[in-house]
């Protein structure tokens, strides 16, 4: 039998409170509750709450038996992200303490284990409290940090003599040939007669390569080459991903098989400033990331990390996200790396840099992130200096050594908001907000060079601002992206950000909330995202358009003369009702390097008189059309009252491990299906069935819209959600089905 791995999720007890003698295996736990992992340990408002309401001590307990048939079996207990100190201990004996919250890290428990009808338990304190010692803190820090076992536990099985880690790199890839090695790392005793043997597997299951090797005198490290003609390669356009099986055999017998997928790509900075993967510019166009959502931070189940993804990649168009500020949850990168998500990876921290044990503790961060995350083709470039920081040369000296060492592939960016600060990175990464408010970049004097953060406190947003800002907010970014395209020996930029999120009380608008997002803290777009979206090629994502407008009786006043439209079509026609009143190119004098520039309409030039419009009800609309042909459309109709609330859940069925849950966006909309952007309504909630509501209750709508998530239980069925307002007539439901665990869990 080679390697197991449970999840290890579902049934924990936990506690809010500071138990000193909570690991002792007799504790009585009737007051403890029956959770499932992600976990955060206290949910919120969307806003309005303080960091303090976090920073606790608490316990979770989990009692579990190890089947007899693992007797002689390494077993480790594997954790992937625990806020902020965790002690761990098993049968009441202390296996060890990890300190950051956002790496993983795995204790050998072996010894501790008992076998059969045993019941073993496990019990973790968890520190979320402040710790200065401890990257990010020591200072003030623009994000909130939360606290809990707040990402996925795994159990892993093994044999003695096992594989520790895999090491996947495309060294060349040119003229149709892939030239790969794989370093495979073993860790355990002496084994007769033992190789490895490395298959490159295609997604219909062929061994498209394969080699193997002979172990002598049981190396800790086997290289291994080998050669793929006419690849299928990794591109955002064309993400192709291989599985890569690494067996360790002895004497017949398949001791280890770690598996894994990747892509076959190479990246790198040119000297004419440009990107390139697989030996092709691209233009990188991206938006940073927190991975907090409403409600519990950080503590959202894979699915849900995923949803991001595709927000980040279909809903807002873009090539590539930054994590801000620290490594984000593994099946995030899974899911950037299945749709072609280019990744910046880097490292916790916001602007403190503290003494020699915290500097430690970045570095271990930092290996930790990239023995992690090494093999997975989206991430292009490690982030290995503190956000923001001021210089420290043997700091980072030694922290680009560290990154060089674990993985030559991928080229190192450190972001700073200094320009004259020394590059020890290979690539400058700078955050420029100085010339923001006039659509400027200034280049610094380096060759290879990226913008990191553009915008965001520059010029905060809300979705349920008025429309002037709205409209402002959206083509500050538009202009920002138009000089980046412009410059053609810049690697590219990433704005701040893509999502609203919660911060602490330094930060914000009073609130805990920075308004700094294209989208809203519930990933809702606000106009500035359907710019973003209007950027991705329409061949590939489909074409679009967007009006960037409401029908309100300020319309004149807050639009002026001009409608703006965002679009990737070749042309734009406006129609008042079913009326041609212009047909329009591309604004290239305003925005003349933007690969989709936006459409602008002069309102008067169209004879569109907005008070004709209101009295008669009158709708306009955008179509946008390639070849000459229509393509996509969008209308703008008067707002009547509400008339209806409508649920819209992201997915309509749950796995039963009392933690998958999945958004429900509620929308309010009068009789024509429009959102009332103006409609701050609360909303009510009733569940039935095999679920539970994460999320306010009532929920104060905010631009006509809001989410709240269900979570299902531990049991399978239906799962009922319902919505009133007194301001609306009748319920909106809306139905979700959770099933049984379909994967082995312990």
């Amino acid at each position: 039998m080679g390697r197991e791995v449970l999840n290890f999720n579902v049934d924990w007890l936990y506690i809010p409170e500071n138990l000193n003698d909570a690991y002792k295996f007799d504790f009585d736990e009737s007051n403890f509750e029956v959770v499932s992992l992600p976990h955060a340990n206290k949910t919120f408002p969307h806003h309005y709450f303080k960091e303090e309401d976090y920073r606790f001590v608490s316990w979770y307990r989990k009692h579990f038996k190890v089947d007899e048939r693992y007797k002689g079996k390494k077993v480790y207990i594997y954790f992937e992200g625990v806020m902020t100190v965790a002690k761990v201990y098993v049968n009441g004996e202390f296996v060890g303490e990890h300190k950051g919250g956002y790496t993983p890290f795995e204790f050998d428990i072996t010894e501790y284990v008992k076998y059969g009808d045993f019941e073993n338990l496990i019990a973790v304190q968890v520190d979320s409290r402040e710790h200065k010692d401890i990257p990010p803190e020591g200072y003030l820090v623009d994000y909130m940090l939360f606290g809990g076992i707040y990402r996925n536990v795994w159990l892993k099985i093994l044999n003695d003599t096992h594989i520790k880690d895999v090491y996947f790199v495309v060294d060349k890839l040119q003229d149709s040939v892939a030239e790969i090695s794989i370093t495979t790392t073993i860790e355990g005793k002496e084994v007769r007669n033992a190789k490895i043997l490395t298959e490159v597997i295609n997604k219909e299951g062929v061994v498209c390569s394969s080699v193997i090797t002979d172990i002598k005198e049981m190396q800790k490290e086997i290289v291994q080459q080998i050669k793929m003609e006419n690849p299928l390669t990794w591109h955002p356009d064309h993400p192709y991903l291989y599985n890569v099986s690494v067996k360790l055999i002895a004497e017949s017998e398949i001791l280890d098989n770690y598996t894994f997928r990747t892509g076959i790509r190479t990246v790198h900075f040119g000297d004419d400033g440009k990107f390139y993967i697989n030996g092709e510019p691209l233009k990188l166009r991206g938006l940073n990331r927190h991975q907090t959502f409403p409600y519990v931070g950080g503590a959202m189940p894979d699915r849900v990390q995923r949803k991001d993804a595709d927000i980040l990649k279909y809903e807002l168009g873009l090539n590539y996200v930054r994590t801000s500020h620290y490594s984000q949850a593994v099946s995030f990168l899974d899911r950037c790396d299945e749709i072609g998500l280019l990744v910046f990876e880097e490292i916790p921290g916001w602007q403190h840099i503290g003494d020699e044990n915290w500097k430690n503790i970045a570095k271990e961060n930092l290996r930790e992130m990239i023995l992690r995350d090494r093999n997975h083709p989206c991430i292009f470039m490690w982030g290995v200096r503190i956000n923001e920081s001021l210089d420290e040369h043997d700091f980072y000296k030694e922290m680009n050594e560290i990154a060089h060492k674990l993985d030559r592939s991928r080229p190192t960016g450190g972001v700073r908001y200094l320009r004259d600060s020394e590059k020890l990175e290979d690539v400058f990464t700078y955050n420029d907000f100085i010339y923001n408010l006039e659509g400027k970049i200034q280049l610094p004097n380096h060759k290879k060079y990226m913008v990191t953060e553009y915008m965001g406190h520059m010029y905060p947003t809300k979705s349920y601002d008025n429309l002037n800002r709205l409209i402002t907010h959206a083509r500050l970014h538009a202009l920002i992206q138009d000089k980046q395209y412009g410059i053609p020996n810049m690697a590219g930029a990433s704005g701040w950000c893509a999502f609203d999120y919660n911060t602490t009380s330094a930060f914000g608008s009073g609130d805990n909330i920075c308004y700094h997002g294209v989208c809203d803290i519930f990933r809702l777009p606000k106009f500035a995202a359907h710019f973003y979206r209007s950027q991705a090629d329409p061949h590939l994502y489909g074409p679009y358009v967007f009006i960037a407008s409401y029908l309100i009786p300020s319309f004149e006043e807050e639009n002026g003369d001009k409608l703006l439209v965002f679009s990737n079509c070749e042309e734009v026609e406006l129609y008042l009702n079913d009326k041609l009143v212009a047909r329009q190119m591309p604004n290239r004098i305003d925005f003349p390097s933007l690969p989709y520039p936006p459409f602008e309409f002069s309102l008067k030039e169209c004879r569109i008189d907005y008070i004709e419009v209101r009295v008669n009800n009158a709708s306009i609309t955008a179509i946008g059309l390639i070849d000459g042909k229509e393509a996509a459309r969008h209308t703008l109709r008067p707002y009547g009252k509400p008339h209806k609330l409508i649920l819209s859940p992201d997915d309509n069925e749950l796995i039963a491990d009392g933690a998958d849950c999945t958004r429900v966006v509620i929308s309010v909309v009068d009789e024509n299906g429009s959102i009332l952007p103006y409609a701050n309504i609360p909303v009510s909630f009733e569940i039935e069935g095999e679920g539970q509501l994460i999320g306010e209750n009532p929920l104060v709508l905010e631009a006509g819209r809001g989410a709240v998530y269900v979570k299902s239980t531990r049991k399978p069925g239906e799962i009922i959600l319902k919505a009133r307002s007194h301001y609306v007539e009748g319920e909106a439901m809306a139905n979700v089905n959770t099933k049984k665990i379909d994967f082995p869990y312990v």
